[in-house]
């Protein structure tokens, strides 16, 4: 061989190695997992860069190398997929594992449960006292026509349509989001059938709503629910009002826990013992039992009900057993 042939095998020789070098380098940084040196829970921003995402994730000890991460996610056209959220890494994992879960927007979730019965103003405090949330931008947004409108509630505010359940949150879910997510489910649990069990008894579907609150703050019990609904139910059909305390609870700013005869003789669009019919709106977020009791009432003649005191109530249909009951369960205590 030539002096120059040598120079040139020389030359492809190194041209090469230099070539398999990153080869090698990426290959082996696909086939080793890396775990981190502590739990790490990484936040990433909607539009953050790829390559920030991969520096972070390099710098958390949750990738060996940002470099051949951004170099893995150009390979699999992955860089402009991910999700945005908060990702949990605890466990050793391949890049290529990392990088899916990223796309895929395995991110962490977080459970917020709404109780039946909860105002609006209820369900804010809670979402902020859970981190979840402010409570001014919740009751911002809930009290918003335009907002409501656009949700198509049929109110001024989106009180008794924020559904009780258990909702999933992401960690970058905002208010109006969960709101969205609430009167979705709203929406699912109100059935036609529970609609049309509604107009035979001439309540359109805000009516159903303000019924289905006050029977739920009502009730003690779901298997009441239907009970309390059929005097309702009678009251509205005779013209009697209903004379639930929770209604004119509801009107009184900043109530103390004291319901006093001054509250009861106040005027207010809540107060059902100086107003006949339904109230000016929904006092609570009713659930689907208290909704479909509001629908579909029990068959009877009741007009009055009072608590025993254990959680459950005792019916009657004249004024005179209700004072007799009256005694029994409440004066004596």
């Amino acid at each position: 061989m030539n002096r120059r042939n040598l120079l040139i095998a020389l030359v492809l020789a190194a041209l090469g190695v230099a070539m398999a070098v990153p080869v090698l380098r990426f290959a082996w940084f696909m086939k080793q997992p890396v775990a981190p040196p502590a739990p790490q829970i990484v936040h990433i921003a909607s539009g953050t860069s790829f390559a920030k995402i991969a520096r972070t994730l390099e710098t958390r000890g949750v990738v060996a190398d940002a470099e051949m991460l951004k170099l893995l996610a150009r390979w699999r056209e992955a860089a402009g997929r991910v999700k945005a959220g908060e990702y949990s890494f605890d466990q050793a994992a391949t890049p290529d594992t990392v990088l899916a879960r990223l796309v895929a927007g395995d991110v962490i979730r977080y459970r917020f449960t709404v109780p039946e019965g909860l105002t609006l103003r209820e369900i804010a405090g809670r979402l902020e006292t859970e981190g979840r949330g402010k409570t001014g931008v919740f009751i911002a947004l809930a009290k918003d026509p335009a907002f409501c409108r656009q949700l198509g509630t049929g109110g001024t505010t989106l009180e008794g349509y924020l559904f009780p359940e258990t909702y999933l949150m992401t960690g970058d879910m905002t208010e109006e989001k969960l709101i969205q997510a609430m009167v979705r489910e709203f929406n699912r649990r109100l059935t036609p059938e529970i609609a049309a069990g509604a107009k035979q008894h001439n309540l359109d579907r805000h009516q159903l709503v303000i019924l289905a609150s006050i029977i739920q703050k009502e009730a003690g019990t779901s298997s009441e629910m239907p009970l309390i609904a059929s005097a309702f139910h009678n009251r509205l059909r005779k013209g009697i009002p209903l004379q639930a305390d929770p209604t004119v609870i509801y009107g009184i700013d900043n109530f103390d826990g004291n319901l006093t005869r001054k509250h009861l003789k106040t005027a207010t669009p809540y107060n059902t013992y100086q107003l006949r019919g339904l109230p000016a709106g929904p006092i609570a977020n009713p659930g689907e039992d208290a909704l479909r009791a509001a629908a579909f009432p029990a068959a009877t003649d009741y007009i009055y009900f009072v608590a025993r005191g254990d959680g459950t109530h005792a019916f009657s249909k004249t004024l005179a057993e209700h004072n007799a009951l009256v005694r029994k369960y409440q004066l004596k205590r």
